[in-house]
């Protein structure tokens, strides 16, 4: 049994390419392991607030300190931090907007990147303050992006800062582990486009083999 905490970023719903992998991903994964619990958490329909200078100062307000105002205002922050806590498993499907990720996504990590939840902080570990507090997790990172050939080597190299974002915040969601399945050329939408979606949906379908054997292995 596995939980599974499966973020969606876009601002779309129809046509959505990253909506369309996160659901396959998802949906095949519920038919192999059929008891785990999937909690959705929409950030590209019902995007968390931006954090404010008020909210910060909350957050670094020690717990047995914070006014019953610092509290109400850190409620999301903490059911948000929960749902990871909870998840085996982080699942996040978003676009490439303006080669980053979409605001509602970069407001959600801004409420679960939080001090004595997801990470501590000590200056006696040097230059490296921050430790991250949650472990063992698995992420996937299931994109799209209009564009194309933003790996290393690539023509659009440097360009894309979607992935480097999500994969260097992605400690403090406790990911152990990271799996990357991109769509491109969306705006082109030609054969490579088409190509593309085929790729990607059949990296999925590996990717959710490859993870249902290694489960499978860790249980036996």
């Amino acid at each position: 049994m596995t939980n599974i905490l499966y973020v969606t970023a876009s601002a779309r719903k129809a046509g959505s390419l990253s909506r369309m992998l996160g659901d396959r991903f998802v949906t095949g994964w519920r038919t192999r392991d059929g008891q785990g619990d999937v909690t959705h958490r929409d950030v590209g329909t019902t995007p968390p607030p931006i954090i404010s200078e008020a909210w910060v100062a909350a957050a670094f307000t020690p717990r047995p300190d914070r006014t019953a105002a610092q509290r109400e205002m850190l409620a999301l922050s903490d059911e948000l931090i929960e749902e990871i806590r909870q998840a085996e498993m982080i699942v996040i499907a978003t676009p490439m907007y303006n080669y980053g990720m979409p605001a509602a996504l970069k407001a959600w990590v801004d409420q679960v990147v939080r001090i004595g939840e997801t990470f501590s902080f000590d200056l006696s570990r040097g230059d490296f303050p921050l430790e991250p507090i949650l472990s063992g997790k698995t992420l996937v990172l299931l994109t799209s992006s209009g564009e194309f050939d933003f790996a290393p080597g690539g023509m659009r190299e440097g360009m894309g800062h979607l992935v480097p974002h999500l994969k260097t915040v992605s400690k403090y969601l406790g990911a152990a582990r990271i799996h990357e399945v991109a769509i491109e050329y969306q705006e082109f939408k030609d054969a490579r486009h088409d190509r593309s979606i085929a790729a990607a949906q059949a990296q999925v379908d590996a990717l959710l083999a490859e993870l249902a054997e290694g489960r499978a292995t860790a249980l036996a």
